[in-house]
């Protein structure tokens, strides 16, 4: 073969590489920015807050809230359980259901934890029904490894690839970081969100006008 044949088949080589090394780095890079869009990973709070049209007000301690008139209802919040039961959110709908996104290797959310599971006991008997949503744990072992080792005796659903919090609306109060706590109204709304890792004392103060409401 002639070096003005095999000139054409090795430009054709190299272009079919170029391609394919050009298509694996856009591929890495549409994962790391749907990687860094799902979630934030393992924050320590924030207070990124609404005003406008987004129907809620978030306060100096981080803690965002919306008038009972103006809340949206949570999306479809279902699925598996870490110990492999069927759970659906709106089951509980007459209750007020906190909701913490935590993940067993987030330090903030072992040092919430306790905090969750004292005033879930609290508040058990009021009608408060506490609910995890654990994610980004490759397995459920660490996560069942960490409820254990913290007490959680209340249900969490295992979201590992973040698809439950993705069903929320942009511009309502959704969760963005890990941790993140929302509470859900007797309706099924979305009343409060922190974006924080709470205290005992927040966590109270999240809910107290909740429980208050008729």
């Amino acid at each position: 073969m002639s070096a003005a044949h095999r000139a054409p088949q090795r430009t054709n080589r190299t272009f079919q590489r170029t391609n394919r090394t050009r298509g694996r780095a856009a591929s890495l890079a549409g994962g790391v920015v749907a990687a860094a869009l799902l979630l934030s990973a393992c924050s320590s709070g924030g207070k990124a807050g609404g005003s406008g049209d987004t129907g809620f007000v978030t306060g100096s301690d981080g803690i965002a809230t919306v008038e009972k008139g103006s809340r949206t209802p949570a999306p479809d919040l279902s699925g598996k359980t870490l110990d492999g039961k069927q759970l659906d959110v709106a089951d509980y709908k007459g209750k007020i259901v906190v909701l913490n996104v935590w993940g067993s290797w987030c330090g903030p959310c072992r040092l919430e934890a306790k905090n969750f599971v004292k005033v879930s006991d609290d508040l058990k008997d009021q009608g408060v029904q506490f609910v995890g949503i654990n994610t980004r744990d490759t397995s459920t072992s660490p996560a069942i490894a960490f409820e254990k080792e913290q007490g959680v005796t209340y249900p969490s659903l295992y979201d590992p690839t973040g698809k439950l919090m993705l069903r929320f609306k942009k511009g309502t109060l959704n969760p963005q970081t890990i941790p993140s706590t929302l509470v859900l109204d007797r309706d099924g709304k979305v009343a409060s969100r922190s974006l924080a890792a709470l205290s005992e004392a927040n966590l109270r103060k999240m809910l107290k006008p909740i429980l208050a409401e008729k």
